[in-house]
């Protein structure tokens, strides 16, 4: 059973995902096209659980089933599509067993890239958002201690409405610049 545990923004958490996402370029080799850092730790001032999610983008793929092991010695845990079909995705905990690493990899080309991205620019874009979503955060990980499903389940609605919203907002920003 996991804690559910949110803490106050740590700037540290920049450059632990520095020193992570060049231990994984090196992992999947050329293979890798950019290691963008995503999720709450990657917003500034939101609570956060302290996981880095690195979002990698890659050429093929199925190449990076054949990458396993170098990602294995690093110490990630190998999970498949772990329910989103086309995304390969590792964890990675610290020897005393707390987690630390999500890296969801994808397709460069695959419309989950630009969803995550987005979600996190728009985050770091409209701070009055981020802080009802950070607050959001603290009232579920008090409501569900113990219960991870519970707090994610708790985000669901929350988090679909800003994906809508930061499409919205990153087509719009898109509109601009191409008429200027």
């Amino acid at each position: 059973m996991r804690k559910v545990k949110v803490v106050p923004h740590n700037p540290e958490w920049n450059a632990l995902f520095q020193t992570e996402a060049a231990r994984v370029k090196g992992a999947l080799g050329e293979n890798t096209i950019a290691v963008h850092h995503i999720g709450s730790t990657a917003i500034p001032g939101i609570q956060a659980k302290p996981i880095i999610d690195l979002l990698v983008e890659v050429q093929s793929i199925i190449q990076v089933d054949e990458q396993n092991s170098p990602m294995v010695q690093l110490g990630y845990e190998v999970m498949g599509e772990f329910g989103i079909p086309g995304r390969r995705f590792f964890r990675k905990n610290n020897p005393n067993g707390i987690r630390t690493q999500h890296i969801h990899i994808f397709n460069h080309s695959s419309a989950q890239v630009l969803r995550h991205l987005a979600f996190r620019d728009y985050m770091i874009a409209h701070p009055s958002d981020a802080k009802q979503y950070s607050e959001l955060k603290c009232q579920l990980a008090r409501q569900y201690p113990t219960n991870i499903d519970g707090y994610v389940d708790g985000k669901d609605s929350f988090i679909k409405t800003i994906d809508i919203k930061a499409g919205q907002w990153k087509a719009l920003q898109a509109d601009q610049q191409s008429t200027t």
